[in-house]
């Protein structure tokens, strides 16, 4: 994979998570307030409900836009319509 493909940055993204979640084991061994507990989860299930979107519509860009728009005028409205739904995953 070279560094310029999309899943790189996603595994980028899931890698600062990763830290960020190691991070809040820390906070959890340390006995820190449960909010700030809670934020930091938070942010770090952000991060990676960002990072799988990113992977499916990266999916839907490549993948299924050769083969739909392989398939004419119907695929290529059927990919603007899965497109137009898919914003909302």
């Amino acid at each position: 994979m070279s560094d310029d493909h999309p899943h790189i940055a996603i595994a980028r993204r899931l890698k600062r998570a990763n830290g960020h979640l190691e991070t809040i084991v820390e906070m959890i061994e340390q006995g820190r307030p449960c909010a700030q507990i809670a934020q930091q989860l938070q942010a770090v299930e952000s991060a990676i409900e960002s990072a799988k979107k990113a992977l499916i519509h990266d999916h839907i860009g490549h993948s299924l836009e050769e083969t739909l728009k392989a398939s004419g005028p119907k695929g290529r409205n059927m990919l603007r319509d899965f497109r137009l739904i898919a914003k909302y995953l």
